[in-house]
């Protein structure tokens, strides 16, 4: 019987052991409703907003570590401050960020900004159970507001097109037009000089009878004579 409690305690001990090894801070990220929801193990439950990436700049989903804290840090790629950052995966990183103004909505190069000191709360929570007992979840896709807007300038752009297509159809009919009337005038002309001639042709007077070289040459056979009269 003893041998059995002995037992019995040994496994409680152990898995109270592992529950309280793997008790840390768990880090909820909804990237949809863009906020962080933060719990500890002594029942401390924080819900923050934050900005993830814009668009062309998504923040990546999945569940991770920190695998590094740096209080100051500067980001020389996009040139600003990231105070109290927590890294995750490679330079993607959960910090603190000035631009307070644009947390609740996607504003910055992938990383998971915060406001100062909710990143700095964040940051001493992390050191306090250590990397390896917090565990950080992204989930869910930006609201893409853009998509529209982007869909109207298409249709726009298709209507400029569309547009400028019948414009240079309009061109090519007005030319056509002012090339079948320049044929018709050239025409008409052409057609005015020759009825002038004619006219002109007709008026002429007709030569006398008896002028030499008009009357027509009549050979002896038929009994007219010969030669020109």
């Amino acid at each position: 019987m003893r041998r059995v409690l002995g037992i019995l305690a040994v496994l409680f001990l152990s898995v109270f052991g592992a529950a309280q090894a793997s008790a840390g801070v768990n880090v909820r990220v909804d990237i949809a409703a863009q906020r962080m929801t933060v719990t500890t193990p002594e029942g401390e439950v924080y819900d923050w907003k934050i900005s993830s990436g814009r668009k062309g700049f998504r923040s990546p989903n999945g569940v991770y570590r920190p695998t590094r804290l740096e209080k100051n840090w500067y980001s020389r790629k996009y040139g600003g401050a990231m105070p109290h950052a927590v890294f995750f995966r490679g330079g993607y990183a959960i910090h603190g960020t000035p631009a307070v103004g644009a947390l609740g909505r996607p504003a910055s190069h992938g990383c998971i900004r915060l406001h100062p000191a909710n990143a700095a709360k964040l940051f001493a929570l992390v050191k306090k159970y250590g990397a390896s007992q917090t565990r950080i979840a992204l989930n869910g896709a930006a609201p893409d507001n853009l998509s529209r807007f982007a869909k109207a300038s298409t249709h726009k752009g298709k209507a400029a097109h569309l547009a400028k297509a019948h414009g240079g159809k309009a061109k090519v009919a007005k030319a056509k037009t002012h090339r079948s009337h320049a044929v018709t005038v050239a025409k008409q002309a052409r057609s005015h000089g020759w009825e002038a001639a004619r006219g002109q042709i007709m008026l002429r007077p007709a030569l006398p009878a008896g002028a030499y070289g008009y009357q027509p040459y009549y050979p002896s056979s038929y009994g007219h004579g010969s030669g020109w009269r």
